[in-house]
């Protein structure tokens, strides 16, 4: 397991076959200048792993836990239930998936106690733009980043709006 002893956000994935989603996490942290690491942690193939990671992830200094996984997706309700960190599922529309809604209620129907923060299907990129805010109530220069990466994604749609009405139809 590659560790980065400065991360905050730990992201986690089933298999690697989920890293092009989770890439959007990886991409929009490094944007927000957040300190994270990345591993694969199968609920279902390496259960001792995922609980080793989930059980540790506090003491090695994360501050939350980003969790892909396709399928019966059950990897983000299983490291919640370890660990008392956030922990975000992202739901991965994998090859033997069920149109993604397998994963998205996998993930999205926890029991009471255990609860996931859970973004839209293949929504990596929310999901690293969520645990950037939740480190942001007691980082100020990560929540300054966050409140520059929201207003340039109001500018680009102002710039949009722009171009539309300035079409002649």
């Amino acid at each position: 397991m590659s560790v980065n002893n400065k991360a905050q956000v730990g992201i986690i994935m089933g298999s690697k076959s989920d890293l092009p989603v989770m890439q959007d996490a990886i991409d929009v942290l490094k944007v927000l200048g957040v300190e994270f690491e990345v591993t694969i942690v199968s609920a279902h193939r390496t259960p001792q792993r995922m609980f080793d990671y989930a059980k540790n992830a506090a003491s090695r200094g994360l501050k939350v836990i980003i969790a892909g996984a396709g399928g019966a997706a059950h990897l983000p309700g299983m490291v919640a239930s370890i660990t008392h960190l956030p922990v975000i599922g992202v739901p991965v529309k994998s090859s033997n998936s069920i149109d993604g809604w397998d994963s998205v209620l996998s993930i999205l129907q926890m029991p009471n106690g255990i609860p996931v923060a859970t973004v839209a299907l293949n929504a990596a990129k929310n999901a690293g733009i969520l645990a950037a805010q939740i480190l942001g109530t007691h980082d100020e220069t990560i929540s300054k980043n966050i409140i520059d990466f929201k207003e340039e994604l109001a500018r680009k749609v102002i710039e949009t709006a722009v171009e539309v009405e300035d079409t002649q139809f």
